[in-house]
């Protein structure tokens, strides 16, 4: 194996029976070789431990000055290019990268195939890889840092991995976000979110830790579990009222999404927000400030984590190790809930 691992692109191709150059095109995915060839030759490459990424380095002549970007969608949300944050984080990006004279290459996690570093940085379609959440699996994630390509994400950066994770200490957001409530007289805090998405579970930890600190027990039927949507925050929350009636008087919602659906299930059933319930939310969207009543939520600043993101993926492009790093969130006070 140990020479297998040492196989260049030289050996690949006597190895196929074919020239380098064929063998250049088809690890490159181009069309000018037969599809046939270029499956076969691309399997033989991954059969005998050759490093498309080593290859890459050796087949490309110049920069793309282009960097992808992949909307880590998970197979079973709803949630699309469409939500307000994500928009909002790549146009952020885009806007950070221009500055520096690359090109935003945007895809998601169901059209990017299974190897995103073959796909994008092989194929020479971008110079480097900017991940948009680590959302339920990181195995995708970790084939592309294990591979050497430049990575970045974004996530939560307290969780231990092999690549650098930009975001907010969402543990603490989802503390500050509880705390507030709390404070502001709420006892019965529902939880709205899935515990299970890497950053939300962070969100989660910081609502149980407030709970704790101020001896509210925490109650597994004021743990509603919920798509980052506020289509399905808007049906969970009708389906538990209507089932349990109005068990709660406060929501942590783990996005402004589904703090957004929760409030308007609330209204079309008459309950005064924030009088009845309290809502917080996190992200801080346009929209969470022109709603009515206006949100209440965590403010993230994805302007200055774009920046870093861009920045530490450049570090890459230079030799240089990339780091993980902490964004400053903030409560921002509105009408969902009472003054505290």
């Amino acid at each position: 194996m140990a020479n297998e691992n040492k196989l260049n692109l030289a050996g690949l191709a006597k190895l196929a029976g074919v020239s380098t150059s064929t063998v250049s095109r088809a690890l490159k995915d181009s069309s000018l070789i037969k599809k046939e060839t270029r499956q076969r030759l691309q399997a033989l490459a991954a059969e005998h431990n050759f490093s498309l990424n080593r290859a890459a380095s050796v087949l490309r002549t110049q920069k793309t000055n282009v960097v992808a970007v992949i909307l880590n969608l998970t197979d079973s949300t709803v949630q699309s290019t469409s939500d307000p944050f994500l928009l909002k984080v790549v146009g952020d990006l885009n806007h950070a990268l221009n500055q520096r004279g690359y090109e935003l290459l945007l895809s998601n996690s169901f059209m990017a195939t299974q190897d995103w570093a073959n796909y994008f940085i092989s194929s020479s379609r971008a110079d480097g890889i900017i991940v948009i959440g680590q959302g339920k699996s990181t195995t995708k994630i970790e084939q592309v840092a294990d591979s050497g390509a430049p990575l970045v994400v974004w996530g939560d950066p307290t969780t231990k991995t092999n690549y650098a994770v930009v975001g907010s200490n969402n543990e603490l957001g989802g503390y500050l976000a509880t705390e507030h409530l709390i404070n502001s007289g709420y006892q019965r805090i529902l939880f709205l979110g899935d515990p299970e998405h890497a950053e939300m579970r962070e969100r989660y930890k910081g609502y149980g830790r407030a709970l704790k600190q101020y001896k509210i027990e925490m109650s597994n039927e004021l743990i509603l579990s919920c798509d980052i949507t506020s289509k399905v925050a808007y049906e969970k929350i009708g389906s538990l009222i209507f089932e349990q009636g109005l068990i709660f008087d406060a929501i942590v919602a783990a996005s402004d999404m589904v703090a957004l659906g929760a409030l308007k299930a609330l209204k079309e059933r008459d309950v005064n927000i924030p009088n009845d319930v309290g809502i917080v939310g996190f992200d801080d969207i346009a929209m969470a400030e022109l709603f009515h009543p206006a949100l209440t939520t965590i403010k993230q600043n994805t302007e200055a984590a774009a920046n870093i993101m861009v920045e530490q993926l450049l570090a890459q492009f230079h030799g240089e190790k990339a780091k993980s790093v902490v964004i400053d969130i903030e409560l921002v006070k509105r009408n969902s809930t009472r003054s505290s």
